[in-house]
């Protein structure tokens, strides 16, 4: 087959894809951002955006950050202990092979489902819940109930953070070298002089990138808050809703749009940061 031949088979099996990533990805982002430029007579208006400055919309951006931080965070050190954990295991054995199964089913786990046994487990009637206080006298809840409120949004969202941490982080540590350490000791080196000047600067690169991506999962995650929280619009993703949705609030469509931006803008600035530390990790996975 010719040169011509194969660039031709190649562009038409791209094209499903091409298709996809056009009726999905481009046009919801085009229309998202396109109505946030525009009053509801079409005209075209900077004061949908300047709303972005409203100290509610601040505060729902301010508590996104929060969360998808303190989420992240969190669960790249969970992940990265549990991975580094797991290094003594076979590769092939039925510890790593459970560990994986769970990780790339727990990483997509979400929305009503994860939220429903979140209220089962430890709601006001949850079964964990019941147990703590009739046996051992302990209410969680006894403060309040924070399981219903942003605080409450911290364990499912963890529930699904450590999961993808494990998945994107182990790579990274199945590619180093035994002979790096070997070298090490060879030289006198200490196992924290490893971990300090070898191990430690190879894997920044992946360590970083993968929180990236655990915070840009965290900020853009909808369905788990929504479901879980009933009251309020504490997160950006719940303020768009409240947008496209409010009865009581009429006309502020265009402000989901605006929202939308802020969030495309934030999510952009975060996947080319990903790409570029992937860029300098995959340098010492070949």
């Amino acid at each position: 087959m010719s040169g011509s031949l194969r660039r031709t088979a190649a562009a038409l099996g791209l094209l499903p894809f091409a298709v996809y990533l056009l009726l999905f990805l481009v046009v919801p982002t085009l229309i998202a951002v396109g109505t946030g430029f525009f009053d509801k007579s079409g005209a075209f208006t900077l004061d949908t955006v300047a709303a972005l400055g409203n100290p509610v919309v601040l505060d729902a951006f301010a508590n996104s950050f929060a969360l998808s931080a303190l989420t992240s965070v969190l669960g790249a050190l969970v992940g990265a202990a549990a991975c580094y954990g797991l290094l003594g295991a076979r590769p092939d054995g039925a510890l790593r092979a459970v560990v994986d199964s769970l990780s790339g089913v727990l990483a997509q786990f979400g929305g009503v489902m994860l939220a429903f046994a979140f209220v089962a487990t430890i709601g006001i009637q949850g079964m964990v819940t019941l147990i703590l206080r009739d046996t051992f006298g302990v209410d969680i809840f006894a403060d309040g109930v924070w399981l219903y409120e942003l605080p409450g949004l911290v364990l499912p969202y963890l529930y699904f953070q450590v999961p993808l941490m494990i998945i994107t982080f182990m790579p990274a540590l199945q590619a180093l070298k035994p002979t790096w350490a070997e070298a090490n000791a060879t030289l006198g080196g200490s196992r924290a002089t490893y971990w300090l000047r070898i191990a430690g600067p190879v894997l920044a690169p992946s360590f970083l990138g993968s929180l990236l991506l655990l915070f840009a999962n965290a900020f853009s995650s909808y369905a788990t808050a929504a479901a879980l929280t009933s009251q309020g619009s504490q997160i950006v993703p719940l303020q768009i809703r409240s947008a496209l949705t409010s009865e009581t609030l009429l006309g502020r469509e265009n402000l989901a749009g605006a929202l939308a931006l802020g969030m495309i803008v934030v999510m952009v600035v975060v996947t080319a940061g990903y790409s570029a530390l992937q860029g300098r990790a995959a340098r010492w996975q070949r």
